[in-house]
C-alpha cells in the first residue's frame, strides 16, 4: 500500500474527489492518505469535504493533522471565537452530526510521522528535531483530547510568546507550540517567529526573516518536513522538503506527492476565492526548487 500526502482542502470537496480518484487510478490497490490540514472553511464545501475524510478516516484508509483553519473551527463551534466574514463553515455548524465531526477532529493530531517523513500543517522551530516536533505536538493533543478541552482553546490565541524555550509552561507554552505547527512561515534565523507576512513566499531584503525551512541549523532536517498552509509559496520539492499548498481555494491545484516513490499528482481548481491584488497568493502550477 503506497502513502500520498495531500495539500489544504480548504473546503474543496469535487477537486478532492477527482485527486483521489487520480491516485486510484494509478494504483492497483487502496493507498493510504494522509492530508496536511486546514480540511474546512473558504471552500464552497466545508461539511462534505469533512465528512468525506472523516468516513475515509473512520475505515482506517486516512488521517489528518490540523491545521489553522481546523482549530478555527473548533473555536467558533465552542463560542470562543466568532465566525469570520469568509467562513464558510455554517453547514458543519448546523449539521445533525456536527457533535461527531467536531469530536473526531479535536483528537486529530498536529504532527505525523512516516517513513522517515514529519507531517505538519506550517512549520518547525529550528531548534526543534523531528522527534521533539512529535513530543511538543503530543503536549498539545493531549489537551485537546481532554475534559479541559475547551478551556485549552480559550488560551490558544495570540502571537506570544514568540519564540521557544523549555522552560515556558502552561497555556503560553502550548500556544507557541500551536503557532509552530500551524501557522508559522517565517522566522528570524534563531527562531523567533513572525506572523505580519503572509502574502509572499519571501521575505523583503533587510526583515531579518527567513522561511522557517531556512533556518540554519535546523534540526528537523533529521526528516523529510511534509507541511501545507503556504498559498504564497506554492509547491515546493526539494530535498528534505515537501511543501503541499498549490493554491487549490485561490484557483491553483490540489497536489498529492507519494511519499513511497516521490509521484506529484494534481488537479486543476477553480476559483473560489480571489485574492485581488494580492495576486501573490495564487500557487505556481509547477513545482519550486
Amino acid at each position: 500500500m503506497k502513502t500520498y500526502v495531500i495539500g489544504d482542502l480548504q473546503g474543496c470537496h469535487d477537486q478532492n474527489l477527482a485527486l483521489l480518484e487520480r491516485i486510484a487510478q494509478a494504483n492497483t490497490e487502496p493507498a493510504r492518505l494522509l492530508f496536511a490540514g486546514d480540511l474546512v472553511n473558504r471552500g464552497p464545501q466545508s461539511l462534505a469535504t469533512l465528512r468525506h475524510v472523516h468516513a475515509l478516516a473512520r475505515d482506517g484508509r486516512a488521517d489528518s493533522v490540523l491545521g489553522n483553519h481546523d482549530l478555527h473551527l473548533l473555536a467558533v463551534s465552542q463560542g470562543i471565537r466568532p465566525p469570520h466574514a469568509g467562513d464558510t463553515l455554517d453547514e458543519i455548524l448546523a449539521a445533525p452530526d456536527r457533535g461527531e465531526l467536531i469530536d473526531w477532529l479535536r483528537h486529530r493530531p498536529l504532527a505525523l510521522p512516516h517513513d522517515g517523513h514529519l507531517l505538519v500543517h506550517a512549520g518547525v522551530l529550528p531548534q526543534w528535531s523531528a522527534q521533539r516536533a512529535l513530543e511538543l505536538a503530543g503536549e498539545v493533543e493531549a489537551a485537546l483530547r481532554g475534559p479541559g478541552w475547551v478551556d485549552f482553546l480559550r488560551g490558544m490565541y495570540g502571537n506570544g510568546p514568540d519564540a521557544w524555550s523549555e522552560d515556558l509552561r502552561g497555556a503560553a507554552r502550548l500556544r507557541c507550540i500551536v503557532n509552530a505547527l500551524t501557522r508559522l512561515r517565517f522566522c528570524t534565523p534563531d527562531g523567533v517567529m513572525d506572523f505580519k507576512m503572509k502574502e509572499s513566499g519571501s521575505a523583503p531584503p533587510g526583515s531579518g526573516l527567513l522561511p522557517w525551512f531556512d533556518a540554519p541549523h535546523r534540526r528537523s532536517a533529521d526528516a523529510t518536513v511534509v507541511f501545507g498552509h503556504w498559498s504564497a509559496l506554492g509547491l515546493l520539492l526539494r530535498p528534505g522538503l515537501i511543501g503541499l499548498d498549490s493554491g487549490c481555494v485561490w484557483g491553483g491545484k490540489l497536489s498529492a506527492v507519494c511519499l513511497d516513490d516521490g509521484g506529484l499528482l494534481q488537479v486543476d481548481c477553480p476559483s473560489f476565492r480571489q485574492p485581488g491584488a494580492k495576486a501573490a497568493r495564487r500557487a505556481e502550477a509547477a513545482p519550486r526548487a
